[in-house]
């Protein structure tokens, strides 16, 4: 049984504390706790190296100011922590200014029972049926199951858009290949809500295009809390080369050719990036080896940029071509999404969108932000769609 620094086990450690990560999605490792000073670090289960999620709760110490104390590498984002007083049903941020050095400060209010803290607004099968109950009787969006995962849970798909199987073209979205990539998820509700709304965009959507979503590539990752990231043996989007390990990604190939009937235009695949640093406080497409491809990337980017909403900036030449930074990685066994993706009949673009955690070219990531973004995804592929069909 694993043991802190003073002997304790871990969960004797979190009682004497009452700080855990017992609820969905939830991840941390507590140390020690000295008095108001909180030891902990993000559990990185079966991840091949560091990565920076965590997400707990500090429960009956109100009255109290506690410090936490990030032990290793500094797990903390560039606007502090997300915090929620309610139980995780609304966040904010706590601000650069709140964290420093892998630590940060709270005072627990006696009025409220508990706090929770996590490194970005959290994600979870929750909000999805949120999302779902507030669209519930609309024609134009349904819900099915891709597959179960390997400990029982529905991982689901769902269908936007035109739905009587006529639609002339038709588009692949997917998120959270990897876990803890959850902003990610809410720029996807955008791009639906974009489709099912009484706009322009919206009519033109459910005129011509039948969309199919996962919105959770690793439902189990997603609900247990896991980093996601790297994972062993094999990371879910390393998954499609060779015979696929995943339940969900086995379920993708084989579903996603038979739907597509060669109608198959668009495939995008949404992320976050890294923590910090250069590149990473950006929204950008990861540029595909395959020059013919990257012109359909430029295309887009060209078109998305346009657009010019009052929402997260995106600019092209943010872009990240292949050969630079991290984006080296030669084509193999371990395939990703989208190179598995370039291959469908039919396919015209296939890319994968970096969105930040927390800051993109200056403006908040929120929810609200990234919702937004995922409008302007869907107006954007749009006027790509109609260009490329005539």
């Amino acid at each position: 049984m694993a043991t802190d620094d003073d002997g304790l086990t871990t969960k004797q450690a979190r009682r004497t504390a009452m700080i855990d990560g017992d609820f969905p999605g939830g991840n941390i490792i507590v140390h020690r706790v000295e008095g108001n000073d909180v030891h902990l670090s993000p559990d990185q289960r079966d991840s091949s190296r560091w990565w920076f999620y965590w997400y707990f709760r500090a429960r009956a110490a109100g009255g109290r100011t506690l410090t936490f104390h990030f032990e290793g590498n500094d797990p903390i984002g560039v606007l502090g922590p997300a915090c929620s007083t309610d139980g995780g049903l609304s966040w904010r941020w706590m601000g650069a200014k709140a964290a420093k050095d892998g630590s940060f400060r709270y005072h627990l209010d006696p009025r409220v029972g508990e706090a929770r803290f996590c490194f970005a607004i959290p994600y979870l099968e929750g909000n999805l049926q949120a999302f779902l109950k507030h669209w519930a009787g609309n024609t134009a969006l349904a819900v099915g199951e891709l597959c179960r995962s390997s400990k029982g849970r529905t991982v689901e798909y769902l269908r936007a858009g035109r739905l009587d199987g006529q639609a002339p073209l038709r588009v692949l979205l997917t998120a959270r290949h990897h876990a803890c990539e959850m902003m990610a998820s809410y720029a996807l509700e955008g791009m639906i809500q974009a489709m099912l709304a009484g706009t322009q965009d919206g009519r033109w959507f459910r005129r011509n295009v039948e969309l199919l979503a996962i919105p959770f590539v690793d439902k189990d990752g997603v609900q247990d809390g896991d980093q996601g990231k790297l994972r062993r043996p094999r990371d879910h989007n390393r998954d499609y080369g060779g015979q696929s390990i995943h339940h969900s990604v086995r379920a993708i190939r084989e579903l996603v050719p038979a739907w597509s009937g060669g109608r198959l235009r668009v495939a995008l695949d949404l992320h976050c990036p890294w923590i910090r640093g250069p590149h990473n406080d950006v929204i950008y497409m990861v540029g595909s080896r395959h020059p013919g491809m990257w012109g359909e990337q430029c295309i887009f980017g060209a078109i998305l940029e346009s657009m010019a909403r009052d929402t997260l900036p995106y600019r092209a030449s943010d872009n990240l071509p292949f050969g630079q930074a991290w984006n080296k990685e030669e084509e193999g066994r371990d395939r990703s999404f989208s190179d598995w993706a370039r291959d469908l009949d039919g396919m015209k673009l296939s890319t994968t969108f970096e969105i930040p955690y927390a800051m993109a070219a200056g403006k908040v990531v929120n929810p609200g932000s990234a919702r937004a973004f995922g409008r302007d995804l869907a107006s954007a592929l749009r006027r790509y769609l109609q260009a490329k069909d005539h």
